[in-house]
């Protein structure tokens, strides 16, 4: 069996919830395989729902940039060394003129994006970067980004940038469509524990679908029930999986009871979600973490 580290245990532990000891039996129990770990917790009843990263995240800032004349938008995740950087306006300004390039030009990818011109300026945004980089010390990376450029398009930055939301839609264009729509993106940025990964039920994955299946399943059997009742228990169950997942069947936070489709068909009918990007910064970033002890001896070492 493999050698089970404790960075694999905090990691496991991070992801599920469950305590240290539960966390080193599931990897135990599965030779050290932290994705097949935690269905084990999950089959047993221990663990709801495990977070899709497990590494600390980076720091950066996510942005976002609405263009009121053409109605596109852009939402982008930047990132850089320190959370010191991040949260100066200069490294928030950058951010907001990489979104309004990614707007103006609609690049492919991020690689076409670093060669794009700055709007308004001959400098492209790698030649932004390598300046900013130069002038703050820290390296300074775009990681990816999202556009919207049909319907009725907006964003929301939560928590000063940790998170962002871009929302699309199609319906009317109204005020009250748009107080709607803005109350659409705050719901998948804020929804917690969970935050949805489809607009409606049958747009998930149906791979997705039929792991969460076997999982509910195998906590049926290890509660004991009897294979009788087991089928009608997960479809119970399979309901409360969409009502997690899929936006319009979450409960709307701002008044934790209608769902968000009752919401949007009360308040703004006709209006009709098409998609949505939801960035939470630095998922699956390894924040580096310096070691004091290392540091001096290397220093010591190199005298």
């Amino acid at each position: 069996m493999a050698e089970i580290s404790a960075k694999v245990v905090m990691d496991l532990r991070g992801r599920t919830g469950c305590g240290m000891m539960d966390c080193k039996k599931a990897l135990a129990a599965c030779d050290g395989d932290i994705e097949k770990a935690i269905d084990y917790l999950r089959e047993k009843g221990l663990a709801k729902a495990a977070k899709k990263q497990s590494r600390i995240a980076a720091e950066g800032v996510v942005g976002a940039y609405i263009c009121e004349k053409c109605g596109a938008g852009a939402l982008v995740e930047v990132n850089c060394e320190t959370d010191f950087v991040a949260n100066t306006p200069e490294f928030k300004d950058m951010v907001q003129t990489i979104a309004k390039t990614i707007v103006v030009d609609n690049p492919t990818d991020v690689e076409a994006l670093l060669n794009c011109k700055v709007a308004g300026s001959e400098q492209t945004v790698n030649e932004l970067i390598t300046e900013k980089v130069a002038k703050i010390g820290e390296k300074i990376t775009v990681r990816r980004f999202a556009r919207y450029d049909k319907g009725i398009v907006d964003s929301y930055i939560h928590m000063g940038g940790k998170v962002g939301v871009l929302v699309q839609a199609e319906g009317e264009v109204n005020d009250t469509v748009k107080e709607v729509l803005h109350d659409v993106a705050l719901q998948i940025a804020a929804a917690s524990p969970v935050a949805p990964e489809y607009v409606t039920r049958d747009q998930v994955n149906p791979e997705h679908l039929q792991h969460e299946t076997e999982i509910l399943a195998a906590q049926a059997r290890n509660e004991g029930k009897p294979e009788k009742i087991i089928e009608k228990m997960v479809q119970g169950r399979i309901n409360k999986f969409y009502e997690e997942v899929c936006l319009l069947e979450q409960v709307f936070v701002k008044d934790g009871e209608t769902r968000v489709g009752k919401m949007i068909e009360t308040k703004a009918p006709g209006t009709k979600i098409v998609a949505f990007t939801r960035y939470k910064m630095g998922d699956g970033l390894e924040k580096k973490v310096n070691d004091l002890a290392a540091e001096v001896a290397e220093q010591i070492g190199k005298k």
